[in-house]
């Protein structure tokens, strides 16, 4: 059973999606702020968070950063309706993943779910059923990926990815050379059901490099061909 953390200041969204999230079998913690959350995420982490923005005490967004310092769990935010700058500046800092307010239950627990599948298919099932394809460290390069540790390193320094920027940059590496375009890069981080924009991925892509040149400064290899994708260059 997976845990679910529910953190929002509005407490007839915690209550009716908790009770959502349980009857479809999740276990779900619930917090009204982010102070409230991240003292509890110190001592034990659930296995996704689903933040709002605008909070008292600790908003979404100082939230996810100061998470982002000590875990890479999945996050998802919860956005004002019509605040595009939320969502960006969201997936900049790491989330993997938005609903905009007001929001279908239905498609919550889609984009929860469609999550996790991503983050089983990195890390493989308990009883190894993954294909090896998929469970196989790649090196390509400077590069090394291990899927079932959910590593990655460049020239030896260890990257701390997030499940989506796991999921692109491995698609991209696989085929060194061969332009993905962003209708493909979101079939292979979002489920079918789930719709995203191109800046969504533009915005994933962003944050991948910006881990990267952390890691080296003169990192290159993920190259942008305006109005066609991205390309993965082996050095």
């Amino acid at each position: 059973m997976s845990k679910i953390a529910l953190v929002d200041d509005d407490r007839n969204i915690l209550t009716s999606v908790s009770m959502t999230l349980e009857a479809e079998g999740f276990e779900v913690e619930t917090y009204n702020d982010g102070q409230a959350a991240l003292d509890a995420f110190n001592k034990k982490l659930p296995d996704m968070a689903v933040l709002d923005i605008k909070m008292p005490r600790m908003d979404g967004m100082d939230l996810l950063q100061r998470l982002r310092q000590k875990s890479q769990m999945p996050v998802i935010f919860l956005t004002s309706k019509d605040d595009e700058i939320d969502e960006v500046l969201g997936l900049r800092m790491g989330a993997d993943d938005y609903v905009k307010k007001p929001f279908s239950q239905r498609l919550l627990v889609e984009r929860i779910r469609a999550l996790l599948r991503r983050q089983d298919a990195i890390n493989g099932d308990a009883e190894g059923s993954t294909q090896v394809a998929e469970t196989k460290v790649m090196e390509r390069g400077l590069l090394r990926m291990d899927p079932l540790r959910h590593s990655v390193s460049w020239k030896d320094k260890d990257v701390s990815l997030t499940v989506t920027e796991f999921l692109l940059l491995q698609a991209l590496a696989q085929r060194p050379g061969f332009v993905k375009s962003r209708d493909q890069l979101m079939d292979v981080a979002y489920d079918d059901q789930v719709y995203v924009d191109d800046r969504t991925i533009d915005s994933h892509i962003k944050r991948l490099r910006k881990k990267m040149r952390n890691a080296d400064p003169d990192f290159s290899a993920i190259e942008t061909l305006y109005g066609i994708g991205y390309r993965y260059n082996e050095d």
